[in-house]
C-alpha cells in the first residue's frame, strides 16, 4: 500500500481538527518547521539519523517501518528532523574530497565536482525524480484517488535521499579503492571496466530497490 496522508476537514466537532490545528498540518507549516530546525543542531537527533544510514545498507525495511511509526504518532510520513540531511551533506563533502584526492584534482576541479554532486546529482535529479514519482503515485498507483488522501511530496524527496545515500557511499567511497589500487577502474583493461560497471550496476540497483520499498511501505 502507498504511504498516503489523510487531510480531515478543518471543522470542530466529531473529533475533527480545529482550524488552528489543521493549519499546523498543512505542507507549508511542516516545511517551515523543518527549515527552522536546520539551524538548531541541539534539537537534531544525529544518533537516530546515523542508525537510519546504517540500516539503509543492512535492513532498509526497518527504516521505512519507522516512517510508518511517525505517521501513526505525528500524522506525517516525511521527516521532521533535518539531522539525516545534515549528515548526508557532510558525507557529500568528505566523499568529494576523497574522490578529488584519488583522482589528483586541483582545488577548482574539486569545487566544481562538489557543486555538481550537490546541486545536480543530489538536489536537481532528486527534485525531478521525487516530483515524477509523487505525480505517478498520486495519479496512477492509488486504488482510490482522493483529495483527502495523497502521497506527501516531502516523503517522496525523503525516499530519494534514502536511496541516494547508499548510491553515494558505493560510488564515492567503496569505488575509490578500485580506481588506482586494485583493478584500476580508470584503465582500459577489461577487468577494470567490468568491475567499474558492476559497481555502478550495484549502486543503481540499490537506488531502485530502496525507492521501491519507499512506495511499497504499508500505510
Amino acid at each position: 500500500m502507498l504511504p498516503t496522508t489523510a487531510y480531515p476537514p478543518p471543522s470542530q466537532g466529531n473529533g475533527s481538527l480545529s482550524p488552528r490545528d489543521a493549519a499546523r498540518h498543512t505542507a507549508g507549516a511542516k516545511r517551515h518547521k523543518y527549515l527552522r530546525r536546520l539551524l538548531r543542531f541541539r534539537q537534531m537527533d544525529f544518533e537516530f539519523a546515523t542508525w537510519q544510514m546504517l540500516y539503509l545498507f543492512t535492513s532498509p525495511q526497518k527504516v521505512y517501518r519507522n516512517f510508518h511509526y511517525r505517521k501513526q504518532t505525528k500524522d506525517q510520513w516525511a521527516r521532521d528532523d533535518p539531522a539525516f540531511l545534515v549528515i548526508l551533506s557532510i558525507w557529500l563533502c568528505v566523499s568529494t574530497i576523497g574522490f578529488a584526492i584519488v583522482l589528483g584534482m586541483g582545488f577548482v576541479e574539486m569545487l566544481k565536482l562538489f557543486l555538481w554532486v550537490v546541486f545536480i546529482d543530489c538536489i536537481g535529479v532528486g527534485l525531478l525524480i521525487s516530483t515524477l514519482m509523487w505525480v505517478v503515485a498520486n495519479k496512477y498507483l492509488m486504488k482510490h484517488p482522493s483529495r483527502e488522501y495523497d502521497v506527501e511530496w516531502g516523503y517522496a524527496f525523503d525516499v530519494h535521499l534514502n536511496a541516494f545515500y547508499p548510491l553515494l557511499v558505493i560510488l564515492h567511497f567503496f569505488q575509490l579503492f578500485f580506481i588506482n589500487h586494485i583493478f584500476f577502474i580508470n584503465s582500459e583493461w577489461f577487468l577494470g571496466c567490468f568491475v567499474g560497471n558492476t559497481v555502478w550496476l550495484i549502486a543503481i540497483g540499490y537506488y531502485i530497490y530502496i525507492t521501491f520499498l519507499g512506495y511499497n511501505v504499508s500505510a
